[in-house]
């Protein structure tokens, strides 16, 4: 029997010409490889297409990837966005309420930046729409022109909370992490338990208190070479772990 459980990543949809496409990237299937041992299945995002309960009765996890799109306001109750925004109001269809199916139903999840996000819009939280516009906050935006190396590398502190889901997994009370989102937690939705912040206070992980299995949202990175960077292993370690006992595997 495999050792590798089946876990869904939801895809982006994307115009390319005349037709639009399901995507995932590249980084987020390898780091479900190489730092869960899970066997990476792209989700279309198709709502109305795909039923949420026949979906989960075939996988063992789900990871909400990050994208260069971002939830429509109009599901947090947030002002119109700014001209030239990037949404995906099909990833929102599918997205919002697959968390809410996921976790009622112990499905293992992560959200990672937009997926972080989604979790938080989907339990009832709001968004900031531009951090670097809210007195008080950083700028969480990557350099534009710099190679993939400096905007993915370590970018600030974060403080990890104590008696936690990150601080369970072995991480120290401050780790580095990188930091590429122009968009953050605003008010928190009820239910979820902070786990990490930035220097400013901005909330930069959290956990699903009620959830019968792992459910944990990042705002950084974790994927991004996974392997090299104890930190991000150990989240994509626990989260494979997670999926492997869901699907009865090991």
């Amino acid at each position: 029997m495999s050792c590798m459980p089946l876990i869904g990543v939801i895809a982006c949809t994307k115009r390319i010409g005349a037709h639009s496409y399901h995507i995932a990237g590249d980084k987020y299937l390898r780091a479900v490889c190489s730092g869960a041992g899970g066997l990476p299945l792209i989700i279309p995002a198709l709502p109305g297409l795909i039923d949420p309960d026949s979906l989960l009765e075939n996988l063992h996890g789900l990871l909400f990837t990050g994208s260069p799109s971002n939830v429509e306001p109009q599901h947090y109750g947030g002002a119109p966005s700014a001209p030239g925004t990037l949404h995906d109001s099909a990833r929102d269809g599918l997205s919002l309420p697959l968390i809410l199916r996921a976790v009622a139903l112990g499905i293992p999840l992560l959200g990672i930046c937009r997926g972080f996000q989604e979790m938080n819009v989907a339990f009832g939280g709001s968004l900031h729409q531009a951090l670097h516009q809210v007195p008080g906050l950083m700028d969480h935006r990557e350099p534009q022109d710099a190679p993939l190396e400096v905007q993915y590398g370590p970018a600030h502190a974060l403080q990890v909370q104590p008696g936690g889901v990150l601080a369970g997994l072995g991480l120290g009370p401050e780790i580095k992490v990188n930091s590429i989102h122009g968009q953050g937690v605003e008010r928190l939705a009820p239910g979820l338990r902070i786990e990490a912040l930035a220097p400013d206070g901005l909330i930069e992980a959290f956990s699903v208190e009620a959830a019968p299995s792992f459910a944990l949202g990042v705002q950084w990175h974790p994927e991004w070479q996974v392997s090299d960077n104890p930190d991000y292993l150990a989240i994509f370690q626990a989260f494979g772990e997670a999926c492997r006992k869901r699907a009865g595997l090991c």
